[in-house]
């Protein structure tokens, strides 16, 4: 059945994606170019096409560059995809209720998906899709497909206000679009669309503080644009600085706390395995998911405003147990002498083999990975899977799950970690820049680089900066551990992230940088666009000191013979 989700007309060229986009870090949200260099549209327009992708993949910050397209005048004409998506489906219902901008949003079964990807033009009508030969009849998906409680209808009549009315409009529009039957209950809400990537973020921030929306769960906040407290001292030009600052003033404003890390399980309130909560931030959803054992879907940005204003969410996806079912078996063996590079590796790699469903990793059962090396294998893997979680047999706290019955098999091999090491190394072995804390540092990460930087300093010709969230950065400060890294010359930038950093905080001066991250390694060329390289934390040392990446790989990642 082909559901017409965004109920609006289009008519333009066909764009088909052969992979999931990420819009955010992956798409110029002022021409709409895909900019990912990895994608294999990199270089194409959205703008005035309708767009086939089988789903998104990476960031929750699409739906709101997806706005932000659209109040630039270069969105897509229509979004079509293969499975259920809601991050892009969020921004286009946005975009129409709140904006006015109409981007028709079509969910097409496999074959007829096939069939409009071999198609030149389509065009789409309020009650069918007609592209070439065909003739699909669409069904428009509405609200009250869903069982709503009381309490739901009284967010709709307008009991709470203006703003927790249209926030329950647009959760129960998405969730009748992803065939939940009901709502339910959270108790907590992670904020991603703080980060201001374009003016579409503070429009909508502002729209709904303006509209009287207050949370009503416990809410804390991603990582934002700039460092809220220094963004003036640092150099920030003023056009940019006070409006990133004045987007992370209204969620404050509407009760969230400002926490400003895009790794809120590091928080000292961790939620609890089987505890429904409604998180944003890509990396973030899949911890919860994958190592805490909690629930949550990857909801989009504006969607986590939405819950947090009314405390209700769709009950689908893997807030079912059914739906936490692995449905690929991924096979690695931890190779000998693998450092602590190997886990965001590994990450890009399970995303890349398994793009749409749920892994389980099999053979690393006895590889006792810390907290950190496991906050690095989700935060790569979420990078090139649209999945929120992954399984790890024998570490992650549901790996026992049955696998579905039609799960398969593969298999990753050293070969295929030295490709990608090459494929993350091909840039010049001169680096300015040493990037740490993509997602943030951890307290014990600092303490870590810590250690390796004892007795040495970092090189005049280099900058070398952690991002971290204020509360571990209130940690190290009182353990002596800030003292120790920023007297070897290592900088502290906190509330910002790699992903949402700018000029002059980052150097503009850099032509390449390392990183000990899989997944700034993969957005970072076409976020800051210099030069990426990639190594383990000892080497990003190396480089910081001497200036100097390594020019061969590591030997466990040497390909056989």
């Amino acid at each position: 059945m082909a559901k017409l989700v965004v109920i609006a007309q289009a008519r333009g060229p066909v764009l088909v994606c052969e992979e999931g986009l990420s819009l955010w870090g992956g798409v110029d949200p002022a021409t709409s170019t895909i900019i990912d260099k990895r994608h294999p549209q990199h270089g194409a327009q959205l703008a005035g096409r309708i767009v086939l992708m089988p789903t998104s993949r990476g960031s929750c910050s699409g739906s709101g560059v997806l706005l932000g397209l659209a109040l630039a005048g270069v969105a897509p004409k229509a979004l079509v995809f293969r499975e259920t998506e809601e991050i892009l489906t969020l921004g286009a219902v946005i975009a129409q209720r709140l904006f006015g901008f109409d981007i028709p949003v079509v969910q097409l079964g496999p074959q007829d998906y096939a069939d409009l990807a071999r198609e030149a033009e389509a065009e789409i009508t309020q009650t069918e899709l007609r592209a070439g030969a065909h003739n699909w009849p669409l069904v428009p998906v509405a609200a009250s497909d869903l069982a709503l409680s009381a309490t739901d209808r009284g967010f709709l009549d307008g009991e709470h206000g203006e703003a927790a009315r249209l926030a329950m409009e647009v959760i129960a529009t998405v969730a009748a679009a992803q065939g939940a039957e009901r709502l339910m209950d959270v108790s907590r809400v992670h904020i991603d669309g703080c980060i201001y990537a374009s003016p579409a973020f503070l429009t909508f921030a502002r729209a709904m503080a303006d509209k009287g929306g207050r949370v009503r769960v416990p809410t804390t906040m991603n990582a934002i644009s700039v460092d809220h407290a220094n963004w003036r001292a640092q150099g920030v030009d003023e056009g940019f600085g006070l409006p990133a600052s004045q987007l992370a003033d209204a969620y404050v404003e509407m009760g969230a706390r400002p926490s400003f890390t895009c790794a809120p399980y590091l928080l000292a309130d961790q939620p609890k395995q089987g505890e429904e909560i409604a998180w944003a931030e890509s990396n973030a959803v899949i911890y919860a998911n994958s190592v805490l054992g909690a629930r949550t879907v990857k909801h989009a940005d504006f969607m986590d405003l939405c819950i947090a204003l009314t405390g209700r969410a769709a009950r689908t996806g893997v807030y079912l147990t059914e739906a936490r079912r692995p449905r690929r078996r991924v096979h690695v063996a931890r190779p000998e002498g693998a450092d602590d590079a190997f886990w965001p590796m590994l990450g890009w790699l399970v995303g890349q083999a398994a793009p749409d469903r749920i892994p389980l990793i099999c053979g690393l059962e006895e590889s006792a990975p810390s907290a950190d090396d496991l906050k690095a294998l989700c935060a790569a893997f979420g990078t090139t899977s649209a999945a929120p979680m992954l399984h790890v047999a024998g570490v992650t706290p549901e790996a026992d799950l049955v696998p579905t019955e039609d799960a398969d098999e593969v298999t990753l091999t050293k070969e295929d970690f030295a490709e990608l090491w090459q494929m993350f190394n091909a840039a010049s072995d001169q680096v300015e820049l040493v990037s740490f804390g993509s997602p943030h540092f951890s307290v014990a990460e600092c303490s870590a680089l810590a250690a390796l930087m004892e007795g040495r300093e970092v090189s005049p010709k280099v900058t070398a900066i952690i991002t971290l969230g204020r509360d571990s950065l209130a940690e190290i400060a009182s353990t002596g551990v800030k003292v120790r890294l920023e007297a070897s010359g290592v900088r502290l930038v906190a509330d910002v992230c790699w992903c949402s950093i700018t000029e002059p905080v980052f150097p503009p001066a850099t032509r390449v940088l390392m990183t000990n991250s899989g997944k700034y390694a993969h957005y970072g060329p076409g976020l800051s666009n210099r030069a990426v390289r990639f190594g383990s934390l000892a080497e990003c040392v190396e480089a910081a000191c001497t200036g100097r990446a390594p020019n061969t790989p590591p030997t466990w990642c040497t390909k056989a013979g």
